[in-house]
């Protein structure tokens, strides 16, 4: 009988791996039946192996020719201030920006200005303090199919100045975008986080899914009058980040044509790229019926180290499970140097037990954890994730790996009792997380010592067994939560949310997030309304209790949603933890 049981075991697992195709997102939070799975980890060695992660230099090569033309207009010294060399989309991929070159006799600083069509929607720059004869500007943030008019200002050592206008023509936008409505219901430019010279836009990280008609959801930038004034026709997908050196990353395809995503690429705002991390898109086990893999590695969030480094959610590869583990990237060498399999770090029975959520869009792997974000809280070396299928924020220590603190909404004789000891305990009521998103800290709490405040976008959806308060609100409205934790007696208290009382109408059964903008403001994404077709962006003062930002965005297309809202500077000076995420 032993030996009988064992082999069906062994046919379940085998049906569990091989049905359902891949796809980003679980959409359903249905009890399944499915039984017991294997418990087998997946060591470190064959992830490092499957995944493959590499520096190559095919998209630095692709751009040989640009960059063989641009730097020719640096060396030539017939480009003066009143014979500028300008060349709008420099790289090819980035249609609302410019490159403008000329040299000086004297040594000068240069500021310039896109004039914008009304207030506060100028965007202003000023290069290095230093004075140089060389001038390279980056002119980011033109608007399309228009005859931009910017404006230059060179001032030399001894005081006097000279001004220029220059005039760049920029082509139409793609019908991807011009489909989409933009909506801005309210723009209180006095109060909104704008940014120095209004150089911060907010952007609409897309969760492109694969696939040639769908690679043309391009990430944009609204300026406050809902003008897209930046976007990418890179494909993008998910990962949107602004690095320390003031860089994009992005996730992308080394073919558009692809039908997955394979490369992490570091690029400027121009178009410019500097490094590309390659991928092993193969996974284990196709679709049944299926002749191409479609697997992404790279399934929701990239963080950069202190080091430089890139740490990633990704997939362990095998036929079993799917978004639970992370690698950590070499910057240097583009190799794989840690893997943290959250198998080896949550109970057993969490995974091996799992029956709370079922879908055909991974290859029939079971998704049981679902890491959607990860932050590195470089006060004390750690790591802040969040499993929308556990309704949980987890700290880990970077290094050992071992457990600081859990926010969960599970009840506690849920947890086995080695667990317990690292449940934070509410003080007063609390909206307990549910398939939440985008685990962040207010970088204004960072700097105290076991203290800090939690910011995560609460989708308010009860996966699986919670607790009664989450069951009875699942479903019913969306938030952007804020939370203090006290990491030394292990408890939680609830500062501020928002999203509540904008109802059924603002829920978002999936993505989302709630950035820190400053010490008052805060950028909330309901990425998923109307069944992905729209989103609604609010920027809220939690002093004054008011929206002084309000976007709505519908007919977003085919697998468009906007998965993440940020409010970046054009012209970063530093990556801020916290804000730049």
């Amino acid at each position: 009988m032993r030996k009988k049981g064992w082999i069906i075991t062994a046919i379940l697992v085998v049906l569990i791996a091989g049905g359902g195709a891949y796809g980003w997102y679980q959409h359903s939070t249905t009890t399944t039946t499915s039984g017991t799975t294997s418990s087998k980890v997946r060591s470190a060695a064959a992830v490092k192996k499957d995944i493959n992660t590499r520096l190559v230099q095919t998209e630095i090569k692709k751009q040989s020719s640009e960059n063989k033309t641009i730097n020719a207009a640096v060396n030539n010294s017939k480009y003066t201030i009143n014979n500028m060399y300008t060349k709008v989309n420099p790289y090819g991929i980035s249609p609302l920006t410019a490159l403008v070159i000329f040299h000086t006799d004297q040594a000068a600083k240069v500021s310039y200005t896109v004039v914008g069509k009304s207030s506060k929607t100028s965007i202003s720059n000023t290069t290095d303090t230093t004075y140089s004869k060389n001038h390279k500007l980056q002119v980011l943030g033109l608007y399309a199919n228009y005859n931009n008019t910017v404006k230059i200002k060179v001032t030399y050592k001894n005081g006097t100045t000279t001004t220029k206008t220059v005039k760049l023509q920029t082509a139409k936008l793609p019908s991807s975008l011009t489909s989409i409505k933009i909506n801005v219901k309210k723009a209180n430019k006095q109060k909104m986080v704008m940014g120095s010279g209004n150089s911060k836009l907010t952007f609409m990280v897309r969760t492109t899914i694969s696939g040639s008609n769908q690679a043309k959801n391009f990430t944009f930038g609204l300026d406050a009058d809902g003008a897209i004034r930046w976007y990418t026709t890179k494909p993008t997908s998910h990962i949107f980040k602004q690095l320390n050196n003031g860089h994009l990353l992005i996730w992308t395809k080394s073919k558009n044509s692809n039908s997955y995503f394979n490369e992490l690429v570091e690029m400027d705002y121009t178009g410019k790229i500097y490094r590309t991390y390659k991928f092993n898109h193969k996974a284990w086990g196709k679709a049944k019926g299926s002749k191409k893999q479609n697997h992404n590695q790279v399934h929701h969030d990239v963080t950069e180290l202190p080091n430089g480094d890139l740490i990633a959610t990704v997939s362990d590869d095998g036929r079993t499970y799917v978004e639970d583990t992370m690698i950590v990237i070499s910057h240097k060498t583009g190799k794989i140097i840690k893997v943290i399999n959250m198998k080896n770090i949550m109970p057993k029975k969490f995974y091996t037990q799992y029956s709370a959520t079922k879908s055909s869009k991974y290859m029939g792997k079971r998704d049981w954890f679902h890491e959607n974000s990860i932050y590195y809280d470089k006060s004390d070396k750690s790591l802040i994730i969040s499993s929308r299928n556990q309704n949980m924020v987890m700290k880990l220590d970077y290094k050992t790996e071992k457990i600081k603190w859990i926010l969960s909404s599970k009840k506690a004789s849920a947890w086995p009792k080695s667990y317990r000891k690292y449940l934070l305990k509410a003080k007063g009521k609390i909206s307990w997380p549910g398939g939440q998103h985008a685990a962040i800290v207010d970088p204004s709490t960072l700097k105290n010592k076991n203290s800090l405040n939690l910011l995560v976008f609460n989708n308010n959806v009860a996966v699986g067994s919670t607790k009664s308060s989450l069951e009875k609100s699942s479903g019913k409205y969306s938030e952007g939560v804020e939370y203090h934790i006290n990491e030394k007696t292990k408890t939680i208290s609830q500062v501020g949310a928002y999203g509540k009382s904008l109802g059924k109408k603002n829920f978002a059964n999936i993505i989302g997030s709630n950035r820190y903008l400053s010490s008052t403001n805060r950028l909330i994404d309901f990425g998923w309304l109307n069944n992905g077709k729209s989103a609604n962006i609010i920027e809220y003062d939690t002093k004054t209790k008011k929206e002084v930002y309000n976007v709505q965005l519908n007919n977003l297309g085919s697998g468009g949603y906007v998965y993440r809202a940020e409010r970046f500077s054009l012209y970063p000076t530093k990556h801020a933890y916290g804000i730049n995420e």
